[in-house]
């Protein structure tokens, strides 16, 4: 078997962000958790993991292995946990770790899958970028779209998804887990040929 995925989620640590749009990372852990049967515990890496099997191969037998991981730290120091459950788990960034974050520059619900680049202004990759030393690893990006009318980005990002929305965005939520299962189970360059063909 090849090494497994360490796949991380963005988000504010506390229970008032919980909800959050900055925390739409945080909620797809949470959806592939809750697929696999898992649970996440707190790590000495700073976070909260789960060791997991996504999906099923031919023939019934469980998906491959993958690390499920929220970063128990805020979102702008997210490298130092990161860069932490790289090592504990011996993963090359470059290779196999997948962030999953919010993007504004995205409409909302939409998903993209892309490896490397600028972290556009997201504090948390900023930070990975940082510590990990590279850009050149996959990220999950969940469009939340731009704020409206002059709303400060900042405080768009940290408002709550309205009540009458989060019944679409829990449907975004495994549509993201799916997507991160493909991954898993096809490699990334078929996973981002499926997603962005659909």
């Amino acid at each position: 078997m090849s090494d497994p995925w360490l796949i991380v989620g963005l988000g504010n640590p506390e229970a008032r962000y919980a909800h959050n749009r900055h925390n739409v990372g945080h909620m797809v852990i949470d959806a592939l958790a809750g697929r696999a049967g898992s649970r996440l515990s707190r790590h000495k890496s700073r976070a909260r993991v789960a060791d997991a099997r996504l999906g099923v191969l031919p023939g019934g037998a469980p998906g491959p292995r993958v690390i499920l991981a929220r970063p128990d730290a805020f979102m702008n120091v997210s490298g130092g946990p990161v860069k932490a459950l790289v090592r504990f788990y011996g993963i090359d960034p470059t290779a196999r770790l997948l962030v999953i974050h919010d993007e504004l520059d995205i409409d909302p619900h939409e998903l993209r899958l892309k490896r490397g680049g600028g972290e556009g202004g997201h504090n948390g990759l900023r930070s990975i970028s940082q510590a990990l030393r590279t850009r050149d690893y996959a990220r999950l990006r969940v469009g939340i779209g731009r704020p409206p009318g002059r709303q400060d980005p900042a405080d768009f990002v940290l408002s709550d998804f309205p009540a009458r929305e989060r019944a679409d965005w829990a449907v975004t939520c495994e549509e993201a887990a799916d997507a991160v299962e493909s991954v898993a189970l096809l490699g990334f360059d078929a996973a981002q040929l499926r997603l962005h063909s659909a």
